[in-house]
């Protein structure tokens, strides 16, 4: 559908996803089998892209330094990534890497918000974002699991107010309990949820390809998800949207 080829995000919006992980082939062949995602070697980016039907819907990168985590990152929109770091930072989050031009990409930087949940920003230039969204194959929400809701709720809804609360909002962007879905020892943490069809089905699919199933379904107020990890470690949701879990 058309507003799944997005061309411009607003201040706020995830609008890109990767994965940092050990063996970009690797990453590959288990993300291609699961989601029938296809490639662009994009060397400056240390990876790939990830198309389907020929548009860009994630990257896959190889870690620089074994000592990072093998994680996927949502990468947030932003006009200005310098002057979001600056507020990020007064708003008691902090800078892990300060905004670096990527060739002729974009602008990015690395951050966490006041708990230690990681994400980054995404200042565009040649590459916008996501080219598909919100259908099977592709990123479709990420949830924030915080200690602090309420106080996570305060500082996103300060730094991100349009894209959260404004009247043309249509949030890809929850915020929970850590505890809810994960052990209270648990860090903060983003979690990237990707479409399916069939929440099961794909639970049996990344289990045949190596991965791991970290909760099983569970019912949420937008669909159906379960947690698992890839066949390198690498953490995200699978969700089945509510219009098909309510059939």
């Amino acid at each position: 559908m058309a507003e799944n080829r997005a061309s411009a995000y607003g201040e706020g919006v995830p609008c890109w996803v990767d994965a940092q992980l050990p063996d970009v082939e690797a990453g590959k062949r288990f993300y291609g089998e699961l989601f029938g995602w296809t490639f662009e070697d994009r060397p400056e980016v240390g990876g790939v892209w990830a198309c389907l039907e020929g548009e860009r819907v994630a990257g896959l990168a190889r870690k620089t330094d074994g000592r990072l985590p093998t994680v996927w990152t949502v990468f947030f929109a932003t006009p200005d990534a310098e002057a979001l770091a600056d507020r990020i930072h007064a708003e008691g989050g902090q800078v892990v890497t300060a905004p670096v031009p990527v060739a002729d990409l974009g602008t990015t930087a690395l951050v966490t918000d006041p708990e230690g949940a990681v994400f980054a920003l995404w200042e565009p230039d040649g590459h916008p974002g996501f080219g598909r969204r919100h259908e099977t194959g592709t990123f479709a929400w990420v949830e924030l699991y915080a200690r602090d809701t309420e106080a996570a709720n305060v500082f996103y809804g300060e730094l991100f107010h349009e894209a959260l609360f404004g009247p043309d909002a249509r949030p890809d962007f929850g915020r929970a309990p850590v505890s809810d879905v994960f052990s209270a020892e648990m860090p903060p943490h983003f979690l990237v949820h990707f479409a399916v069809d069939d929440c099961v089905a794909a639970l049996g699919t990344v289990s045949h390809l190596g991965g791991r199933i970290q909760a099983p379904p569970f019912e949420t107020s937008y669909g159906r998800v379960a947690v698992v990890t890839d066949n390198q470690g690498a953490s995200f949701a699978l969700w089945e949207r509510l219009e098909q879990t309510e059939r």
